[in-house]
């Protein structure tokens, strides 16, 4: 598995259908937290989108596991694939 770095900004979602699907969405991105596929999760200041870590074979799979969210149509994403740092702490 390879970790990757997801700039997500929502695009063209209305407040009433964020409101909507809401609920569904944060159960599964609970789910992904739960089982590993999701690292870290921000959401941004601004409520346009959300900063992802996430582990996945590559970044199809990353656009496999992200279909699965009801926000996923909404989303413009950039992918930056990133490496594990292992830190020693002296």
């Amino acid at each position: 598995m390879k970790k990757f770095m997801l700039n997500i900004l929502l695009e063209g979602l209305d407040n009433e259908t964020r409101m909507k699907l809401l609920p569904r969405e944060q159960e599964i991105v609970k789910e992904m937290e739960e089982n590993g596929t999701i690292v870290e999760n921000f959401i941004k200041l601004d409520m346009s989108g959300i900063f992802i870590v996430m582990m996945a074979a590559d970044t199809d799979e990353v656009h496999s596991l992200l279909s699965t969210l009801p926000y996923y149509p909404y989303m413009k994403i950039e992918i930056i694939p990133v490496r594990v740092v292992n830190h020693i702490n002296a």
